[in-house]
């Protein structure tokens, strides 16, 4: 199959197959006579594999490394656990991170007076703006900011 019919088989960008290629996730596929890239059913069921581990969170390394566990008839459960435990971990972090973000946002909201004459949630964020300015070394509060790549 070409990598449009990949991409419509397993709901995936053929932008997003080359990337996975490059990066070393997919294995690169014979090519036809005219050079078009030519898919099996190997790279089918990988990339599917790929995407429920995505859909996970799993950064490319993590992946990688249980490509690696998958492909290693020898390779023991413990290291895969050892694995998930981490990025469990790492999903606890991320839901302290939103919920510390979720009050941030309430703290926020709080300050709307629908009835005054100037929005408390824009004069606060102004407020919060200029302080930062100020301080250019300051650090940033961001959620997505400690997500892995």
């Amino acid at each position: 199959m070409k990598i449009g019919d990949l991409a419509k088989a397993t709901g995936t960008q053929a932008e997003t197959i080359r990337y996975y290629e490059r990066e070393g996730l997919l294995p690169e596929p014979a090519r036809t006579e005219s050079n078009y890239r030519r898919y099996g059913d190997e790279h089918l069921r990988r990339l599917a594999f790929i995407r429920r581990c995505r859909s996970l969170d799993m950064t490319l390394d993590e992946i990688r490394a249980l490509l690696r566990f998958k492909e290693d008839p020898s390779a023991h459960c413990v290291e895969v656990n050892e694995l998930i435990d981490e990025h469990m971990e790492h999903v606890a972090e991320r839901i302290r991170e939103l919920k510390k973000l979720q009050a941030e946002l309430r703290e926020l909201r709080s300050q709307c007076d629908a009835a005054g004459a100037s929005c408390g949630i824009l004069d606060t964020l102004d407020r919060g703006a200029r302080g930062a300015s100020k301080g250019r070394g300051a650090q940033r509060s961001h959620v997505g900011s400690s997500h892995r790549h």
